[in-house]
C-alpha cells in the first residue's frame, strides 16, 4: 500500500511537469499566442447603391371595367317581332335598326286617324259656309225687324205682325252662334285627330326598334316570331357602350385628403395594366380620374374611385381586372435603395451600409413607398452610400465583406 500511494504521487507530478511545458512551449516571449492569425473570413454579400431619383407617389389597386352606359332594348309597342337585323356580339353605332315589330296594325291606325282628319276639316269647311249664309241671313232679319217696329209704332201693322218679325230675327241671330259653335267643334276635332296622327306616326316608328347608342350587342334574349309586350320586363338585348369605359377601384380612406388635394389642382392620371386575350398579352391603357365617391364605405374603410378611359381600341372589357395605378405627385430627387436591402429588427427598420474599409454598419432607416422593388428612403441613407442586398442574416456590425455576384452571395461563395 506505500509503494502505491508514492508511485501515484511521482506519476501526477509528471503529468503537471509535462503540461507547463507544452504551455510554455506555445506560449512567445511576452505572453503571446503562437496560433495562426487572420480572424473569420470575409462575408460574401451583393450591394447595390442608393440613388437619387424622382419618384411618383401612386395608389395601386385592382380595379374593375364597367360600361359607360348598359341599355336594356325593349319594345314600346306589343306586337309580333318580325325580324332581327343585327348579329349577338355585333358592334353597333346609334341609330342602326336593331329589330322590326310587324307594322300593319300601327300602320292601319295611322290611315284611320288621317282619314278622321280629312273628315274633320270638311265639316268645317261645311260650318263656315253655314255661317256665312246665316249671318247673310240674320242681317236682312234685323232690317226687317227695326222697319216693322217702325210701321207698329205708326199704327200699319199689328202688334202681332211686328212679334213675328222680331222673333224672326231673333232666330237668325241664334243660328248664327251655332254655326259658330259648330265650327269650334269641328276645329277642336282637326286638333284631337292630328294629335291622333302624330301618336299613330310615333307608335308606327316605334315598330323599327333603333340603337340609342354606340356600343357591343349582347345576347339576343327573343327570336323573330314572338311576341312582345309593351315595357315588358324582359329586354330583347343589352348593349354595352364600351368606348369610353369606366374602371372603378378603391383607396383607403387615409389617402382622400391627399386624393382630393392633388385632385383640385390637377386632374389625376390613372394608368390600368391587363390581359388583353388568352395569349396573356399584357395591355397598358391612361384615363383620368372623374369620380370621387360622397361616402367612405364603413365596412372597409375604403372610398369608392372612378376613372374614365377613352378604350379606343376597346383593349379594356367590361367585367375585366385590370391593375390600377394612380399618381398623386412626384418626389423630386428622392433617395432610392432595393427593397431587399431593408431588413427588419427590435429597433425598427435598418440596414447594412458598407463602409470604406470594407466592413459594415447597421443604419436606422425611415422608409416610404415602394416602387418597382424600389423603396424610398426618406431618412438615414443617402445617395451614393452602398448597401447590402443578400447575405446579411451572417453580417454583424464591423464585419468584413466580400462583394460577389448576386447567385453566390446566398450560397455562401
Amino acid at each position: 500500500m506505500l509503494f502505491s500511494a508514492r508511485s501515484l504521487v511521482v506519476t501526477l507530478s509528471l503529468v503537471v511537469t509535462l503540461s507547463v511545458m507544452c504551455l510554455a512551449g506555445c506560449m512567445q516571449p511576452g505572453g503571446k499566442s503562437n496560433r495562426p492569425r487572420g480572424g473569420m473570413p470575409p462575408t460574401p454579400v451583393t450591394v447595390a447603391q442608393a440613388q437619387a431619383r424622382d419618384i411618383p407617389i401612386q395608389i395601386r389597386q385592382i380595379g374593375s371595367v364597367e360600361p359607360v352606359a348598359v341599355i336594356a332594348v325593349k319594345a314600346q309597342i306589343s306586337g309580333e317581332l318580325n325580324k332581327v337585323l343585327f348579329k349577338e356580339g355585333q358592334e353597333i353605332k346609334k341609330g342602326d335598326q336593331l329589330f322590326e315589330i310587324d307594322p300593319r296594325p300601327y300602320q292601319q291606325a295611322l290611315d284611320q286617324s288621317q282619314a278622321a282628319l280629312q273628315k274633320d276639316i270638311a265639316l268645317v269647311a261645311q260650318a263656315e259656309a253655314n255661317l256665312a249664309r246665316d249671318k247673310a241671313q240674320a242681317a236682312n232679319a234685323r232690317q226687317q225687324a227695326k222697319r216693322f217696329a217702325g210701321l207698329e209704332a205708326d199704327g200699319v201693322i199689328s202688334k202681332d205682325q211686328n212679334d213675328t218679325y222680331q222673333t224672326t230675327s231673333q232666330v237668325s241671330e241664334e243660328a248664327v252662334r251655332a254655326d259658330q259653335a259648330a265650327i269650334n267643334s269641328a276645329q277642336a276635332s282637326v286638333v284631337s285627330d292630328r294629335s291622333a296622327i302624330e301618336t299613330a306616326k310615333l307608335n308606327l316608328s316605334y315598330c323599327y326598334i333603333r340603337s340609342p347608342i354606340d356600343g357591343r350587342a349582347g345576347s339576343l334574349l327573343l327570336q323573330a316570331g314572338n311576341l312582345v309586350k309593351a315595357n315588358d320586363t324582359t329586354a330583347l338585348v343589352n348593349i354595352n357602350q364600351v368606348q369610353p369605359v369606366y374602371v372603378t377601384f378603391s383607396a383607403p380612406e387615409q389617402l382622400l385628403p391627399e386624393i382630393r388635394r392633388y385632385n383640385a389642382e390637377h386632374t389625376l392620371t390613372v394608368s390600368g395594366t391587363g390581359v388583353a386575350d388568352g395569349s396573356n398579352r399584357a395591355v397598358t391603357a391612361t384615363g383620368q380620374l372623374t369620380f370621387i365617391d360622397n361616402a367612405v364605405d364603413s365596412t372597409t374603410g375604403t372610398i369608392k374611385l372612378k376613372a374614365t378611359f377613352p378604350n379606343a381600341d376597346h383593349a379594356l372589357w367590361p367585367g375585366q381586372f385590370i391593375t390600377v395605378v394612380m399618381t398623386l405627385r412626384t418626389l423630386d430627387h428622392a433617395t432610392v435603395v432595393p427593397s431587399e436591402a431593408i431588413q427588419s429588427g427590435q429597433k425598427g427598420q435598418f440596414a447594412f451600409v458598407v463602409k470604406s474599409d470594407q466592413t459594415v454598419e447597421t443604419r436606422l432607416v425611415t422608409v416610404g413607398q415602394t416602387i418597382d422593388n424600389q423603396i424610398v428612403v426618406e431618412s438615414g441613407i443617402v445617395p451614393g452610400e452602398t448597401v447590402v442586398t443578400d447575405g446579411q442574416l451572417r453580417l454583424f456590425p464591423g464585419a468584413r465583406i466580400r462583394v460577389v455576384e448576386a447567385a453566390k452571395a446566398g450560397a455562401g461563395a
